[in-house]
């Protein structure tokens, strides 16, 4: 089978399906034999349930033959984060302070309607412990790798999601962000990646670090990632937060373009360190939204650095996070994550109140931009990917991994949508990312900016080496 299928949009799969020009049980057992193939060199899958993929793809071949298929991605290779619950598969988290022998008897809302629409669920995808950093590297799974360059990291924490998109070993992925957890794999890994406006993909349980952590999709492409946001975006009656049920199909008025949008652009938000080349590159995608149709501005929103209250609210969910471990269990934590957790507990209460409201304030800000621009467009991150099993690419960055991704913790504090698009390579093939960012409950409208762009650029033709 060629490896033409493992590169296929899910949206053309589906159709595939439904001609009968490609079935579900070949294009699983490709992306099997897919992982089989180079997971030993990317790590990407914690578990892997080949047995129960296959048998979920023959069960999706007979109903499409039967021209009855389940739902909109009947069919489709999924993969899902190991922080994330799925029926009959421990959720490790990264952490060997998890019991992998309790009853894993739950999906969590987004794994249970990926399974009502149909989708094969082929297993867990790696993570660094709790999904505290913004690498992936774990007690449990050790070192997950870039697939353009094994020596590179994929970035994190929903890095075996972005490096098992890149190399053909799903073509959709769950991923979470609480700081960048989706867009920085996206960005490093050369695919797209969206985090929602928050309670738009409803959660469950509630994740160690509050309303900063968002459910979304990773794909290769946006259109592939809106019908992926239809799918999971569906109601839940488990997460008290998720916002009102909209029954929209975020695949309709995707193609119609970015032509009279108001977007701005700041290389730097006023504050970000920024590589020189990833700003050049970023840059030249950015005009190229003027080529589009687009009215684009060089225009900061004029907020400060907001990463000082961003680390007093996530170092505050570490140390809650692990305030129930026994002083026994706690010695098989990762001790960077030991170490920020006894940061995270002596930050006093009114310090955290007040970080609370520099986000609310940085909220409002940002509803305040949008009145007169559409988008913000920024870079992803400011490097390109570095040294796999490192947290930061650079000795004096402090903090580690918020220094070098400087563009996306403001946008989980302001719960906007925001996602990363490929935009380009650097001289040495490594991915760059475009930062797209809409005004909260806007998804729809990144989708449609970040597709428009694909369009125009697709990148898609590039694969990785591994």
């Amino acid at each position: 089978m060629s490896d033409d299928i493992l590169y296929t949009p899910a949206g053309e799969l589906v159709g595939r399906y439904r001609d009968r020009s490609l079935s579900p049980v070949e294009v699983v057992r490709a992306t099997l034999d897919r992982i089989s193939a180079i997971d030993d060199e990317t790590n990407a899958y914690v578990l892997v349930d080949a047995e129960s993929a296959l048998e979920t793809a023959r069960a999706s071949e007979e109903r499409w033959r039967a021209g009855a298929p389940m739902g909109l991605v009947d069919g489709v290779p999924c993969s899902i984060k190991d922080l994330v619950l799925a029926k009959g598969w421990p959720t490790l988290s990264g952490s060997k302070t998890t019991d992998p022998d309790r009853a894993w008897d739950a999906d969590a809302p987004c794994v249970a309607r990926l399974r009502e629409h149909g989708a094969v669920i082929l297993g867990k995808t790696t993570t660094p412990e709790f999904g505290w950093k913004g690498v992936t590297d774990s007690p449990v799974s050790g070192v997950t790798r870039n697939p353009w360059n094994l020596d590179k990291t994929p970035g994190g924490s929903s890095g075996g999601a972005g490096a098992a998109v890149a190399a053909g070993m799903c073509h959709l992925a769950i991923g979470t962000d609480g700081g960048g957890s989706i867009r920085i794999p996206a960005g490093f890994c050369g695919i797209f990646g969206l985090k929602p406006s928050f309670g738009r993909v409803p959660a469950w349980p509630p994740g160690r670090f509050g309303t900063l952590g968002h459910v979304g999709p990773m794909a290769r492409t946006a259109a592939d990632a809106a019908l992926m946001l239809t799918v999971i975006s569906g109601p839940d009656p488990r997460d008290w937060t998720a916002l009102p049920h909209d029954p929209r199909d975020y695949r309709d008025g995707l193609d119609r373009g970015v032509e009279g949008l108001r977007v701005a652009f700041s290389p730097d938000l006023g504050y970000a360190d920024v590589d020189p080349e990833i700003a050049g590159i970023v840059a030249g995608a950015a005009e190229s939204f003027a080529d589009l149709g687009a009215e684009v501005v060089h225009e900061s929103p004029g907020f400060e650095d907001p990463g000082a209250a961003f680390r007093a609210l996530w170092w505050a969910g570490a140390a809650n996070g692990l305030r129930g471990l026994t002083d026994e269990r706690m010695k098989l934590v990762e001790p960077d994550l030991v170490a920020v957790a006894e940061e995270g507990k002596r930050i006093p209460l009114l310090d955290y109140i007040a970080a609370d409201g520099e986000r609310a304030i940085l909220g409002a800000r940002m509803m305040a931009f949008h009145r007169t621009r559409d988008l913000l467009l920024t870079p992803a991150l400011a490097v390109a990917a570095f040294d796999a099993g490192t947290i930061s690419p650079r000795a004096t960055d402090d903090p580690k991994w918020i220094t070098w991704s400087p563009f996306t913790y403001p946008f989980n504090m302001t719960r906007q949508p925001a996602a990363s698009v490929p935009c380009g390579f650097t001289a040495d093939g490594l991915p760059v990312g475009l930062q797209i960012v809409g005004p909260m409950f806007a998804d729809h409208l990144v989708l449609r900016a970040a597709h428009a762009y694909q369009r125009a650029f697709p990148l898609t033709d590039r694969r990785p080496p591994v």
